[in-house]
């Protein structure tokens, strides 16, 4: 052998880990998870931490003893999909193996699954929203868009303060509505933004960082598909009949807590295949996303009307 499957395999575990953190729009959830705990398999911990309000100070007494619970809940990541894939032999020799497989999982992740995890992450923060009545449906136009975001914005700024940061996530077809208000003005500025240890420039809208997402990924509801069931053999997502389109989701940085990770990529040599006489890969994504009850009023989502 001139590769050592098993280490290999950590390796690229690591790497492909860090791809979907960069590459998915939705990419800048994940540095909210840093305070999860997890250790492998479908659970995480998420800390809640509370306390006391403020006391009067009593000058003989001093100080009115305050409380502080901090509480670990546990949350299943339910979000758990997979694939296998096989080279076979005569398509690659063993000093090729590792370039091939590389290239093989990068198509894999670029045009599924990082588009499924993107999809499935707007699609349960709108749902979240909906039935919050953190919602709007709003039929946009070039002469309302813009008015409608920035009363949306100012609705969650009311709530949170206009100091903290917001994400804006929106398709590039309701970009092109804002772009062409007559009101825009100088409203869209530029801002530095940090995305998995990256840092690029965005635009930004009254301060609030725009991410924009393919709108095939911004809508209100999706099918999973299993990849067994007939008709679902491809697998990934489909829009839902009933879906809508999300015109945008407003969200302080810090809220949405997502996490995606390879729980598991195997390497099987042609010879430990027992199936065929091929490179065998084996590849299974936990991934989900959480918003703690406390927040679920400060966030927005208008959709189509």
């Amino acid at each position: 052998m001139t590769i050592n499957t098993i280490e290999y395999s950590k390796l690229m575990q690591k790497k492909l880990d860090q791809a979907v953190i960069i590459g998915a729009t939705s990419g800048w959830m994940e540095a909210n998870a840093g305070e999860v705990i997890y250790n492998g398999g479908d659970e995480v911990k998420i800390p809640t931490m509370t306390t006391s309000g403020l006391a009067d100070y009593d000058r003989d007494n001093g100080f009115v003893q305050g409380g502080i619970t901090l509480k670990y809940n546990t949350y299943k990541m339910t979000q758990d999909r997979g694939r296998t894939f096989q080279i076979d032999r005569m398509d690659v020799d063993e000093s090729g193996f590792v370039a091939t497989s590389a290239n093989l999982i990068k198509v894999f992740q670029t045009e599924k699954v990082i588009p499924e995890i993107d999809s499935y992450r707007y699609s349960t923060i709108a749902d979240i929203a909906i039935k919050a009545n953190q919602s709007e449906a709003v039929a946009l136009t070039a002469d309302n868009a813009l008015t409608k975001i920035r009363e949306h914005i100012r609705a969650v700024q009311d709530i949170v303060g206009d100091d903290v940061p917001l994400i804006l996530t929106m398709s590039t077809k309701t970009r092109a509505l804002i772009e062409d208000s007559p009101k825009i003005g100088k409203s869209i500025n530029v801002a530095d933004f940090k995305q998995g240890g990256m840092s690029f420039k965005v635009k930004s809208l009254d301060e609030s960082v725009i991410r924009i997402a393919p709108s095939s990924r911004l809508k209100t509801k999706y099918e999973i598909l299993d990849g067994t069931t007939s008709g679902q053999e491809a697998g990934g997502l489909k829009a839902a009949a009933d879906a809508k389109d999300i015109n945008w989701i407003i969200t302080p940085a810090r809220v949405p807590i997502a996490i995606s990770k390879t729980d598991k990529l195997r390497v099987f040599e042609p010879d430990t295949n027992q199936k065929a006489d091929a490179w065998k890969i084996d590849y299974r994504k936990y991934h989900d996303l959480w918003i703690k009850e406390s927040n679920k009023k400060i966030i927005f989502v208008c959709v189509g009307a």
